[in-house]
């Protein structure tokens, strides 16, 4: 049982880091393999869809013994070419169960932009309100300063003529 700091520079390092630079290699190569690169194309997307799971696995079951070791087998697992994690996991279970529901994903992904593009402009014109205001208020203040200097100048200028009377 490894402490959770040192769990999760681990995963960062085996899941993360040590993946990434496998992509860039095959990437940068002269003439990239197209199996090397749906390799890592399916590592990634693996990794991302664990990636979430893991924000919420964290919260059920976080307290499991050896937890953060199990995700990290489950990484290694994953891009260690001989084990064929990715590719088992790929199209035995992410393959098919994205084939069945591909076009409800479709669907929820459209109404989600939609959503958000609508929460977005009524943010913006909270923020354009919230902006004038604020702008309106500091302008009654300087105004109120500036009328209060005035009068006070013209009370001064008063008070001399009087001395002179």
């Amino acid at each position: 049982m490894l402490g959770d700091f040192i769990t999760r520079i681990i995963i960062l390092l085996v899941g993360y880091a040590y993946p990434a630079y496998g992509c860039y290699k095959s990437v940068e190569k002269k003439k990239p393999e197209i199996q090397e690169l749906r390799y890592w194309c399916k590592y990634w997307i693996l990794v991302g869809i664990l990636t979430v799971l893991e924000r919420i696995g964290d919260i059920i079951v976080s307290w499991f013994p050896l937890y953060g070791e199990i995700k990290i087998a489950l990484l290694v697992c994953l891009w260690y070419p001989k084990s064929q994690g990715i590719s088992y996991v790929y199209e035995k279970l992410l393959c098919p169960y994205m084939s069945r529901h591909e076009l409800n994903i479709d669907q929820g992904i459209l109404v989600l932009k939609i959503r958000g593009h609508t929460v977005i402009v009524q943010l913006l014109q909270y923020i354009y309100q919230w902006t004038l205001q604020i702008f309106r208020h500091l302008q009654q203040q300087f105004d109120k300063k500036n009328e209060r200097s005035k009068s006070k100048e013209r009370h001064k200028a008063g008070a001399s003529f009087m001395f002179l009377r």
